[in-house]
Order: structure tokens, then C-alpha cells, then sequence
């Protein structure tokens, strides 16, 4: 059996009825493990679920609302038999000066990006534990180590997603279970269309100052999930892989 091998293996990868959570969820498929996204609407997800197809799964869900959450873990428990894999992919961003952002839409982005990270966490751990460990990925991002004056809370808050893994690790390796976090760049996703509308010329120096010289693709992040998720990481915990093409150790 390879070290890559996922059959049999149960993924909830949250955000994955697009972009980035949808490449990860179809790589986490390929692999063989029988996958769960989640998303707030409901065309997307019926729209993804046209690219996995059964036995795959999903479900409608607002992530912000932590009454919710409860029900998205035992929804996916009940449709799949138990739980493995947990991919918190969803995010939320909101931009504009400092000076004038609202405390709502900063908690709003909080309680997506970093908040839903940790009660999700939380929920999974009795079905992790129930199979003899597993496997938590939280997807950051380069501006989790970056500042960012344009998107301040969406900083703070993948900030706040790496400090979340090193504590989970720390606390859960007993358990067998297996805590890291996915840092990506610049990828050429939604998320991003609206960033570089906002700021000119975003897109040229970005593949200037990348050494790979482009902006990064959702399927460039397949190794990346499939390996963290599987026994050839079994070693690997508390640990915040960057997935930027160079971006981040250029000056």
C-alpha cells in the first residue's frame, strides 16, 4: 500500500464547493478517501458535487454560526460512517483601511477563518480518537507570517491559524492525531479576483517578485493536502507548510 494511499479514509474539507477547497477535496478523492465539503451556498456545492459524484457528499452550512457546527460534524459522522480527515479551508475576507474597518466585519472574518477552525477542531476529536487518530489541516496563508494593510482582519486571523495548530498538535499528539497547517500564496482563485480589483496592478508584480513567475493554481496545492493527510506525514505535526511559488522568501 502507498504511503499516499486514502482508501477507506473519511475527509471533510470545508469551503470545497470552489477553488481551493474543491481542488483539495478532488485530490483528497483521487487518493481514494470518500469526501464531505461544505459550503454556505447551495449552488456551488451542487455544482462541485457534479465534478465528485458518489459516494462523496455534501452539505449546506454557515460556518460563522456556531450552533451550526455541531450538526455539520454529525451530518457528515452519520453519511459516511466516521471521520478521519479535516480540511478547514472555508474563509472570508474583507478589505479596506485599518482606520475604517467595522468590529463586525472583523469578527465575522475571525469567526470564519479562525473561530469555526477551532470548534470544528473540537468536534471532530471524539470521531478522530474513535479511529485511532487522524489527520487536522488548516489552510492559512502567507499572511499568517505577512502583514497586510489592505485585509487586516484576514491577516490576523490566518495568524491566528497557526497558533492554533502548534496548540493542537501539542495537545492532541497523544491521541495520535496530527495537527498542521497549509499556508498558500498567491493563487488565482475568487478570493483573489476581488484583491486584485482592488489593488492595481497586483497581478504583474506579483509574478515579478515570485520566483516561479505566476500566480499559484488550485491543483498546485493536491501534493501538498494528500501528503499531510496521509501515514507519510505521520511524523509531521505543528508544522505550517508554505505553498507560495517563493513569494514569501524574496525581499
Amino acid at each position: 500500500m502507498s504511503l499516499f494511499d486514502l482508501t477507506g479514509r473519511i475527509a471533510l474539507v470545508t469551503g470545497g464547493n470552489g477553488g481551493l477547497g474543491l481542488a483539495m477535496a478532488e485530490a483528497l478523492a483521487a487518493a481514494g478517501a470518500h469526501v464531505a465539503i461544505s459550503g454556505r451556498r447551495a449552488d456551488k456545492l451542487a455544482v462541485a458535487m457534479d465534478q465528485l459524484g458518489p459516494p462523496h457528499t455534501s452539505h449546506q452550512v454557515e460556518l460563522a454560526d456556531d450552533a451550526a457546527l455541531p450538526g455539520l460534524i454529525d451530518a457528515v459522522v452519520a453519511a459516511h460512517r466516521g471521520l478521519d480527515i479535516l480540511v478547514h479551508n472555508a474563509g472570508t475576507s474583507v478589505r479596506g483601511a485599518p482606520e475604517e474597518l467595522a468590529r463586525a466585519d472583523y469578527e465575522q472574518v475571525l469567526a470564519v477563518n479562525a473561530t469555526a477552525a477551532l470548534r470544528l477542531s473540537q468536534l471532530a476529536y471524539p470521531h478522530l480518537c474513535a479511529r485511532g487518530g487522524g489527520k487536522l489541516i488548516h489552510i492559512g496563508s502567507m499572511f499568517s507570517h505577512l502583514g497586510s494593510p489592505f485585509s487586516l482582519p484576514y491577516a490576523v486571523s490566518k495568524g491566528a491559524v497557526v497558533q492554533l495548530t502548534k496548540c493542537l498538535a501539542i495537545a492532541w499528539a497523544k491521541d495520535k492525531i496530527q495537527v498542521n497547517a497549509i499556508l498558500p500564496g498567491w493563487f488565482d482563485t475568487e478570493l483573489t479576483q476581488g484583491t486584485r480589483a482592488h489593488v492595481p496592478g497586483l497581478e504583474q508584480t506579483i509574478c515579478e517578485r515570485t520566483p516561479a513567475g505566476r500566480w499559484g493554481k488550485p491543483e498546485d496545492l493536491a501534493g501538498t493536502v494528500v501528503y499531510l493527510a496521509s501515514a507519510a506525514s505521520n511524523f509531521v505535526t505543528g508544522a505550517s507548510l508554505v505553498v507560495d511559488g517563493g513569494f514569501s522568501v524574496c525581499m
